[in-house]
């Protein structure tokens, strides 16, 4: 029996949601939601700004025992009081196997488990480098390259922030090499090169719900590729050029 996906699905309680009137019930996509479920290598959560995806994706790590701010689920502190209670809502369905090996990595907030980690002097599988010394890119590039060591649970939220397009395909070539160690990811982002990784499932949110999308039929794909073809001319539209 295949031990992966190790997060089969997570099913919303809509029975005990005390309201849908108020935040994060509100949110359309969060309104509509059943049950989603993982693809075995890597799921993506898409969508624009305001629709959830960052909500959803904090509420499933949550759900698992992760930290707000993300890294191991051994890292559990919080800056802020900011989060959604969405996670008391969501039942996992996990596989009969455990990974060995977690990590949430949440873009908005890597830099206080950076400090944190320095704070413990707990360096080593980070390449015993302060991860202040690097780069906003070369420390996201540690954590990937370095940090996780295959057969893992990995829930990145917007990992692309701080990655060249160039970073970001060197990061395909590591989630690529973790999945093929019997890894899972789960990831929402924003990014049309993320996105291309072969075969993963794609959900995308927005006013109507939750969609399972084709890489070519996401938004990400379609801008990107239009700008691309006819930047002279969307320029022009864009700032109102005769």
């Amino acid at each position: 029996m295949e031990a992966k996906p190790y997060l089969q699905e997570i099913c919303f309680q809509r029975d005990i949601v005390p309201s849908f009137h108020s935040y994060p019930f509100n949110i359309p996509a969060i309104s509509s939601l059943s049950t989603l479920k993982f693809h075995a290598d890597v799921t993506f959560i898409v969508g624009e700004n305001g629709t959830g995806k960052s909500t959803l994706i904090e509420a499933i790590a949550l759900s698992l025992g992760f930290g707000i701010e993300g890294g191991t689920k051994n890292v559990q502190f919080q800056t802020h009081n900011n989060g959604s209670q969405l996670f008391k809502y969501l039942k996992t369905v996990k596989s009969f196997k455990k990974p060995s090996d977690y990590y949430f990595l949440r873009a908005e907030s890597f830099y206080n488990v950076a400090t944190y980690m320095e704070d413990l002097d707990y360096l080593v599988e980070y390449g015993n480098k302060s991860l202040h010394s690097q780069s906003h890119g070369e420390s996201f590039m540690a954590a990937l390259s370095l940090k996780l060591k295959g057969k893992g649970l990995y829930i990145f939220d917007e990992p692309e922030a701080a990655l060249s397009p160039s970073r970001q395909l060197e990061a395909l070539a590591i989630i690529n090499k973790l999945v093929s160690q019997k890894s899972q990811f789960i990831i929402a982002t924003h990014s049309p090169i993320l996105l291309a990784y072969p075969n993963a499932t794609i959900y995308q949110l927005d006013e109507s719900g939750i969609n399972k999308v084709k890489y070519e039929n996401t938004e990400h794909y379609m801008v990107t590729k239009y700008f691309l073809n006819n930047h002279h001319e969307m320029m022009k539209v864009i700032l109102g050029d005769k």
